[in-house]
């Protein structure tokens, strides 16, 4: 691996909210990264998200940002904040490979056309029921690296980890929208959008982690996501950010998917509520009513 003498600085940002204690044990957990990040900074929905003592078990310093609440809010609060050359930004339910900081390093470093890296997820829990911090543990140690780099165009980032050129961003303010409430589902292929035309945005296979995908006690209510699967959609494609075809496929997809499941469904999803949400944002498509930010009100 390759790394320039005086290479970039790396900066880790976690935006948290109701999993104080996954957040814990990620971050602690990051005491494995072979190169370790020079800034470290968590923006939580609430303050007791957070066990600023348990996180003491953390080999390093960590900044505590408050923000108002919404996955978009809170990456800006630490993107403003950020002064390192890149910005990793981790679920905090992702767990790193021990070299991933390495590898984001070397990549950036020998590339200065990449501007957005989004890594391999070797298992994604939040695809089914999720995984336990043991299990997680498990399907890292188990996967063998490859051999040869893979380095592959993509479309957006993946927001459970993704690393950013901070150059663009601070040159032209660019920011996670705040019109995209809550989840703020989809926000990380809008904001990779806007950086498109600064370079590239690749995935990275040498860049590992596992994605838990911890699910609350109980199904979450699924009526916000439900209309922000729609609604999110269609705001990002009038941004000029997501082509029509991408965003009627995946509207269907969706939609599809919670019909069939609501049928017998899934005990960590509500696909009920989704499906109303999905039925109330199509309704608004048709009224001229729908905008991303009428979830709030729900």
């Amino acid at each position: 691996m390759s790394i320039q003498k005086g290479g970039p600085t790396i900066a880790v940002a976690i935006a948290t909210a109701g999993r104080r204690d996954i957040l814990t044990q990620t971050v602690v957990f990051l005491n494995n990264q072979q190169r370790r990040p020079d800034e470290f900074f968590i923006c939580p929905a609430h303050p007791d998200d957070v066990d600023t003592g348990a996180l003491s078990a953390y080999d390093g310093a960590i900044t505590v940002l408050s923000g108002p609440v919404g996955s978009s809010h809170q990456r800006n609060v630490m993107l403003t904040a950020v002064t390192s050359d890149i910005v990793v930004f981790f679920d905090d339910d992702f767990l790193p490979a021990a070299d991933y900081l390495a590898q984001v390093e070397a990549l950036f470093a020998n590339d200065p056309t990449i501007m957005i890296a989004t890594g391999r997820v070797i298992a994604d829990g939040a695809r089914g029921p999720g995984f336990d911090f043991e299990e997680g543990l498990k399907l890292l140690d188990a996967d063998v690296p490859g051999g040869t780099p893979s380095i592959e165009p993509t479309f957006n980032g993946y927001g459970c980890n993704m690393a950013i050129r901070m150059a663009p961003v601070r040159a032209r303010t660019v920011r996670f929208d705040e019109n995209l409430p809550f989840y703020a589902w989809l926000e990380d292929a809008d904001f990779s959008r806007q950086l498109a035309n600064d370079g590239r945005i690749v995935w990275a296979g040498q860049m590992r982690g596992v994605h838990l995908g911890t699910k609350k006690a109980g199904r979450s209510p699924g009526k916000r996501l439900g209309y922000s699967q729609v609604a999110n959609r269609i705001y990002i494609h009038r941004k000029g950010h997501m082509p029509l075809g991408q965003v009627l496929s995946g509207i269907l997809r969706n939609v599809a998917s919670n019909l069939v499941g609501s049928l017998k469904p899934e005990p960590w999803v509500d696909r009920s509520g989704r499906l109303h949400g999905n039925m109330l944002a199509l309704r608004d498509l048709l009224t001229g009513r729908i905008d991303p930010r009428n979830i709030i009100d729900m």
